[in-house]
């Protein structure tokens, strides 16, 4: 008979018959309707919809050192600590950044990782991702570090098809190891890899649950990393498991009763869900998602970080201390110092996401900028709107562009009628008449502006 009891989070009478064991299945479950392989994948519904359970504190992690550098040439011990600085400015004093994590196989890695801690951040916290031995626990463990993220790969295609074992084997190797963890001092961030293929009824909830008597029976907190390894997950209510963000995030809590501080959604961009999937880990009763700066990580990158810093502030109506302007000093440093380039069209930090070439959109931004820039990107990002002068740019394209070199010279603006806007366009058209087809350069432009200023 099932009991029915009064429940802690909705308080109400609950009846609920479902008490989830680990299914120790003779064959990998790998969910071939959904990931056929041969075709794309396919997103099924049930029509099961959750309740929205966005917890109070929610904030955000960041993996640039670790996913970060996974596809990228490695930063330098001096870049890193820099970026390191960079995070504590932009997340603030409340800690909007929480963490970080680090590699320390490298003495490279391990250097910059002592010398952020030696700058005494409260945040973000430093943390680490290992190789889930007691020789790296113990590692960690020297270096001062208090939590590490543990890989234990939860789909059957991991299970059976890269290390080897059963269910069950699987999940008596991760609780030895999540145990070792614990008896080295340290604080296990569980990082469930591959978790939109997984049998979530079969595999994850009864591996949750076992984590979290191990972390009431040892008074050590216990996180799960909800990893969206190869992009899968599914943002749309009533989408069907293992794919649904909303049914992980749930389910977790539920049936595992999870608390929400203890869940991290950690996703990829391979379907162009990332942010969406992000923010609907955040609203389903997630605290923390899990980012990269830039999105920068493997394959098709991770969760923007700059991208959940807007997501935070439209959901909240408040940044809540994070320092938006320096998102851009980052995007800058990274690209000059790093030389990785930053797609042009990539939003906040890309070189074209406020920038304009139409004529008439050149025209409405003169009127007001309002029409054309998505918010005030001078005072939020430190970063005024452009335009970029072409064929298409037309009277206003010049006008304005040359109005806002006069105001960075603290000078007076001049109408579309004025003779030197007009000695520029006529240049500029001449130039295409005469069979140009690449865009014209702020250099040229200034030299053309100093030819009719006389200056």
């Amino acid at each position: 008979m099932n009991d029915i009891i009064l429940s802690n989070k909705t308080f109400k009478l609950e009846q609920d018959p479902y008490i989830y064991h680990l299914q120790d299945v003779e064959k990998p479950e790998l969910f071939r309707e959904m990931f056929p392989y041969t075709e794309t994948p396919k997103i099924a519904f049930n029509y099961r919809k959750v309740p929205e359970n966005m917890p109070e504190d929610i904030f955000i992690t960041d993996t640039s050192f670790r996913d970060g550098q996974q596809s990228r040439a490695p930063y330098t011990t001096e870049q890193m600590v820099h970026i390191y600085e960079l995070l504590h400015k932009l997340g603030g004093p409340n800690g909007m950044i929480r963490q970080t994590e680090f590699f320390v196989y490298s003495e490279k890695d391990r250097k910059a990782l002592e010398k952020c801690m030696e700058l005494g951040y409260e945040f973000p916290e430093i943390t680490t991702w290992i190789r889930a031995s007691k020789k790296d626990f113990e590692l960690v463990k020297s270096i001062g570090v208090k939590e590490t993220g543990i890989l234990v790969s939860c789909s059957d295609y991991h299970i059976f098809h890269k290390m080897g074992l059963t269910r069950k084997e699987a999940l008596i190797k991760y609780l030895g190891i999540v145990s070792d963890c614990i008896e080295a001092g340290l604080r296990p961030r569980c990082h469930f890899e591959d978790i939109t293929r997984a049998d979530f009824y079969g595999f994850v909830v009864p591996f949750a649950n076992e984590l979290m008597k191990m972390s009431k029976d040892s008074k050590v907190p216990i996180k799960i990393r909800a990893c969206d390894t190869m992009g899968y997950g599914i943002p749309y209510p009533g989408a069907a498991l293992p794919r649904s963000v909303s049914g992980i995030i749930y389910g977790l809590q539920h049936y595992s009763d999870v608390p929400s501080e203890m869940i991290e959604w950690h996703g990829h961009n391979d379907f162009y869900k990332g942010v969406v999937n992000a923010t609907t880990a955040w609203m389903y009763g997630a605290s923390a998602v899990n980012c990269s700066l830039l999105g920068i990580g493997e394959r098709t990158g991770n969760v923007p970080l700059e991208a959940m810093v807007f997501e935070y502030a439209s959901l909240r109506g408040h940044l809540n201390g994070m320092d938006t302007r320096v998102i851009t000093e980052i995007a800058e440093y990274i690209q000059k110092e790093t030389h990785y380039n930053i797609p042009p069209m990539t939003p906040f930090v890309g070189a074209n996401f406020n920038l304009t070439r139409a004529g008439i959109h050149a025209d409405g931004m003169m009127k007001n900028p309002e029409i054309y820039n998505i918010f005030d990107t001078t005072a939020i990002l430190g970063r005024p709107p452009k335009v970029s002068i072409n064929s298409t740019s037309g009277i206003a394209g010049i006008a304005f562009w040359v109005n806002e070199h006069r105001a960075a010279m603290g000078e007076n603006e001049l109408e579309k009628t004025d003779p030197i806007v007009q000695y520029i366009y006529k240049w500029v058209s001449d130039e295409y008449k005469n069979g140009r087809i690449t865009i014209i350069s702020d250099e040229e432009l200034l030299l053309k502006y100093r030819e009719a200023t006389g200056e």
